[in-house]
């Protein structure tokens, strides 16, 4: 389709599909790189936790005190997974969105239980682990692949 001008214009001849298929790629893409930046933190905290133990303090009261080698540990882990999950999801592989929404929930129950510990980064870390479950579950499934 043409404008007066003789211009083609883009966005309305551009089919159906083609739109949808770059609101798909545009979703996995930002899941992908937010769940990227989530497993580099994670694994900074782990190794920070690991790294000097007096870094992370906690109040006396807290029903779920965990040791904080363990904390690192943790953290560590899920963010060497969360990571290799995140470069999983620029391939567009449905079982990689579906491992990432459930890593994502991890990363945000295990952050609340950390809560005590580091609140402010906690709750930016609950606050990205959201939009990754959004951003994936949002996205529609890429249905025409060779297009």
């Amino acid at each position: 389709m043409t404008d007066p001008r003789g211009f083609v214009m883009a966005h309305a001849s551009a089919p159906q599909s083609q739109r949808a298929r770059g609101w798909a790629i545009g979703g996995l893409v930002f899941g992908a790189t937010v769940m990227l930046i989530i497993g580099f933190w994670q694994a900074l905290m782990g190794i920070a936790a690991l790294a000097a133990e007096d870094f992370f303090v906690v109040s006396p009261e807290y029903a779920y005190e965990i040791d904080v080698t363990t904390w690192g540990w943790i953290h560590l882990g899920i963010g060497v997974v969360v990571f290799l999950v995140g470069l999983a999801i620029f391939t567009g592989a449905m079982w990689a969105r579906v491992v990432g929404i459930a890593l994502a929930i991890v990363v945000a129950v295990a952050n609340f239980f950390f809560l005590p510990y580091y609140p402010l980064w906690s709750l930016v870390v609950i606050a990205l682990a959201i939009f990754v479950i959004w951003a994936l579950a949002a996205a529609p499934r890429m249905i025409d692949q060779d297009a």
